[in-house]
C-alpha cells in the first residue's frame, strides 16, 4: 500500500488552524494574565485599607495610656502592617499558583493533549511527594495558622519551649530568634507545639522589698507607697504604668526579716527596668528615714566546716 501523501498547505486550511487552537491558547494566556493582574490588584488594596484602617483608630485612642495599651497589646500600626502584608504575599502566591495551573490545563486540552492520563500521574506523584514532605507541609501550614492567629511578630520575646528569644525574621516555614547570648536560633514553626509571648498584653512587676524583724511595718509600708505614688506621677514614667503601684503587704517572715511585696502593672517588658527603678528609690527612702535592712548574718571563720 502506498504512503499517503502529506496534507496539502492551502490558505483556508490555515486560515481554520489559526483561528483555532493558537487563537484559543492566546486568548487563555491574555484571559490568564489579566485576571491575575486583577486578583493582585484587589489584595494590594485590602492589604493599604486594612492598614490605613488600623493607623487610623490607632490615632484615635485616648491618653497616652490608650496608646501604650494598645501597643502591648499587640494593636500598633507597626505589627499590624507586617501582619496584613505578610498575608497579602501568602494570597498573591496562591492566586498565581491557582491561576497559572488553570491556564496550564486549559491550554493542554485546546492543543488535544489528553489530561487523564497526565492527572493520574500527577496524582501519584503528589501522593508520593506528600509522604516524604509531610513535615514541610506541615510547617507551612502551622505557619499559615501562626500568621492569621497573631500569636507573635518581629520584635516580640517569646518562649517556644526550646528557647526564649526576640523575634527577628517570621516566614511561613521557620522563625529566627536571637536568645539573650545572641544566638541565632532557626527554629520550624511545625515544630512549636505550644509559644509564650511575653511582648503581648502587659506585664507584672514584682518587687520584694525586705526590711528588718524588729522595723515598724506601718511606717516601711507608708514610705514605700509614697514611693511608687511619686513615680506613678511622672511623665517620664506615664507610657509605662498601665496602673499605679500597689503595696499589696508582707510577703514572707524569716531570717530576721519581713518582705514586703510591690506590684505594679506595666507595658509588655517594662516590668524590668521599672523594678530596677523602684528598688533604687525604695533604697533612697528607707536610707533618709532610717528605716533599716535585715541584719546580714555573719561569715564563718576562714577555714572552718560548720555551717
Amino acid at each position: 500500500m502506498p504512503p499517503s501523501s502529506p496534507p496539502s498547505l492551502t490558505w483556508p486550511g490555515v486560515r481554520d488552524w489559526l483561528l483555532g487552537a493558537p487563537v484559543q491558547v492566546l486568548v487563555v494566556i491574555v484571559g490568564a494574565v489579566v485576571v491575575r493582574w486583577l486578583l493582585l490588584r484587589l489584595v494590594d488594596r485590602g492589604v493599604a485599607t486594612a492598614t490605613s484602617r488600623r493607623a487610623q483608630r490607632l490615632a484615635e485612642l485616648p491618653g497616652l495610656t490608650g496608646r501604650a495599651l494598645a501597643e502591648a497589646t499587640g494593636v500598633s500600626n507597626a505589627r499590624h502592617v507586617q501582619r496584613a502584608r505578610t498575608m497579602g504575599a501568602v494570597l498573591r502566591s496562591v492566586i498565581t499558583v491557582v491561576v497559572g495551573t488553570i491556564a496550564l490545563l486549559t491550554v493542554l486540552a485546546i492543543v488535544g493533549i489528553p489530561l487523564g492520563p497526565m492527572l493520574a500521574s500527577a496524582g501519584i506523584g503528589g501522593v508520593a511527594l506528600g509522604f516524604g514532605a509531610q513535615s514541610l507541609v506541615k510547617d507551612f501550614l502551622s505557619g499559615i495558622f501562626m500568621i492569621i492567629e497573631d500569636q507573635y511578630g518581629v520584635g516580640d520575646v517569646v518562649d517556644t519551649g526550646e528557647v526564649v528569644g526576640t523575634v527577628e525574621d517570621v516566614s511561613l516555614r521557620v522563625t529566627r530568634l536571637r536568645d539573650a547570648q545572641g544566638v541565632m536560633w532557626y527554629v520550624r514553626n511545625g515544630e512549636i507545639i505550644r509559644i509564650g509571648n511575653k511582648s503581648q498584653g502587659w506585664s507584672t512587676a514584682i518587687v520584694d522589698i525586705p526590711i528588718a524583724y524588729d522595723e515598724d511595718l506601718e511606717r516601711a509600708q507608708s514610705i514605700i507607697r509614697q514611693v511608687a505614688a511619686d513615680l506613678a506621677g511622672e511623665q517620664e514614667w506615664e507610657r509605662t504604668l498601665l496602673e499605679p503601684p500597689q503595696v499589696v503587704g508582707v510577703e514572707s517572715i524569716g531570717g530576721g526579716a519581713i518582705t514586703i511585696r510591690v506590684l505594679a502593672k506595666c507595658v509588655a517588658e517594662g516590668h524590668f527596668g521599672l523594678q530596677r527603678e523602684l528598688r533604687e528609690r525604695i533604697k533612697v527612702a528607707f536610707d533618709a528615714a532610717g528605716v533599716r535592712g535585715p541584719a546580714a548574718l555573719p561569715l564563718p571563720p576562714y577555714g572552718s566546716t560548720k555551717p
